[in-house]
């Protein structure tokens, strides 16, 4: 497959979601959509009536429509529920999940990629964190059930899913390894998906995407080119300026005086040792203008990676007010973003958007009781007699403690999957108020005013593609 030269990048929770995704595929781009959480996106979207009947429209083409059923009666609220009540919960994610949340998670992966690829004959992608394991099977096997032509992978080492795309392409099933504190080779911890399982006719082969890993060195991209699980087609390569989790430098681990990360050379990453992999790759960080579009072919990338730029578009899943807010602040060059290397449970440093009212307030912060009901970044702990616990550095610090974990851990800790769903009109409803939103983006922020017209208070993003294109010769 020959990809095409801008790639969106998978933001946030829903944020790159399958609107965005449409939107940009049909402008002839690879558009992606992220698949961080889409379990609890879909169910809460339910529940809020599904205006427009999209997800109900999807999961009418889910080939199993037991399941799909089974999916409505849980979640669906015609008219949506009231405004001031909570949202059903949805099963936490663990290393033996319920039945009812693998099937939930395929469904929501299937739907997600269903929007995004109706009515257009353009590519879409799915975007996962390595680090978010529990989901990574069923969450593949939804998209490639809805014919996602793109998997890109980073924050971790996916040197697993070429193997398990492969698996699923010949109609198997597929295991993986989870990461726990505690196991052995010898005794580790395992999950497993079987499609026989959860559907009653599963398809007996299944075309296998394209898979692309997310990087930030070129030795982690010779490892993966050299001893994954299967074939690894290309790159993504991520500079520390893109929005999200970034990989934490390769010198000192010490902030510097402003409480950042501190990167240097050895971040760089080596484009000759990429280029000497055969593999095409595309850069990412901070590139949504055409002369780096132009410098990035020249280095010899097959095209860029765009995060930031399209998620304050008009189409992405971010709140409306808060994009106007991020593009008022643009024009005005009030926009900074911190890279916190303690808010990330993952232990990534994460970028955060300064603004006010959301968590990157100190005070709003503060006020919020720690609580994990979601469980998407929880850690697994393997017990020495065999049986299997989960805390996140996230949740209440006694209870993280009582865990075995250590305070240094917990303390400076954000709750991602609640502040992010709280970004994108999905933030739970407890009774002491409403989570509050947090927004991840990369430096690039501060320019996207430069997509506005005078007097417009948004874009689109074909803006943002006719700009990056419109003044490079491509080939």
């Amino acid at each position: 497959m020959n990809l095409p030269t801008i790639i969106q990048g998978g933001m946030g929770v829903a944020v790159s979601d399958w609107r965005l995704a449409r939107s940009v595929s049909r402008l002839g781009q690879l558009g992606v959509v992220s698949g961080t959480l889409l379990p609890v996106v879909m169910a809460r979207r339910l529940q809020l009536g599904d205006l427009g009947g999209d997800v109900r429209r999807a999961l009418q083409a889910f080939p199993d429509a037991a399941l799909a059923s089974r999916v409505l009666e849980a979640y669906y609220v015609e008219g949506g529920k009231p405004s001031q009540s909570a949202f059903k919960s949805v099963p936490m994610p663990s290393a033996k999940p319920s039945r009812f949340w693998m099937e939930l998670t395929v469904a929501a992966n299937f739907v997600e990629v269903f929007l995004a690829k109706e009515g257009h004959p353009g590519v879409v992608g799915l975007n996962l964190l390595e680090k978010i394991q529990f989901a990574t099977l069923p969450s593949l096997y939804g998209a490639m059930l809805a014919g996602v032509d793109v998997v890109l992978v980073g924050a971790g080492v996916p040197r697993s899913i070429p193997g398990i795309l492969d698996r699923y392409a010949a109609g198997s099933g597929a295991e993986l390894v989870i990461d726990a504190a505690g196991a052995t080779a010898e005794q580790p911890l395992r999950m497993v998906f079987e499609p026989i399982d959860y559907l009653a006719v599963p398809p007996r082969s299944l075309r296998r995407p394209v898979f692309l890993a997310i990087v930030s060195s070129a030795a982690l991209a010779t490892t993966l080119a050299r001893k994954a699980s299967g074939r690894v087609d290309g790159f993504v390569i991520e500079g520390e300026s893109a929005g999200g989790h970034n990989a934490p430098p390769r010198g000192s681990r010490v902030p510097g005086p402003d409480g950042q990360p501190v990167y240097g050379p050895r971040d760089e990453p080596e484009l000759e040792k990429f280029r000497a992999l055969g593999l095409p790759f595309w850069l990412a960080g901070a590139r949504a203008t055409p002369e780096r579009l132009a410098e990035a072919r020249g280095l010899g990338a097959a095209g860029v990676q765009i995060g930031t730029a399209f998620a304050f578009c008009a189409e992405s899943g971010l709140e409306s007010n808060i994009k106007a807010q991020v593009c008022a602040m643009s024009r005005e060059g009030k926009v900074s973003v911190f890279t916190d290397p303690k808010a990330s449970p993952t232990g990534f440093p994460f970028k955060v958007l300064n603004l006010a009212g959301s968590l990157s307030d100190h005070h709003v912060l503060e006020a919020r009781p720690r609580v994990c009901d979601l469980g998407y970044l929880r850690e697994s702990i393997r017990r020495e007699d065999g049986s299997v616990s989960y805390r996140c550095p996230g949740e209440p610090i006694e209870s993280y403690l009582g865990k075995g974990g250590v305070v240094e851990e917990a303390c400076g800790r954000m709750c991602l999957c609640n502040g992010l769903l709280a970004s994108v009109g999905l933030g739970q409803v407890r009774t002491d108020g409403p989570e509050e939103p947090l927004i991840t983006a990369g430096r690039d922020a501060a320019e996207v005013a430069r997509f506005l017209s005078p007097g417009e208070t948004s874009y689109s993003a074909q803006r943002v593609i006719e700009a990056v294109l419109g003044a490079t010769t491509l080939n």
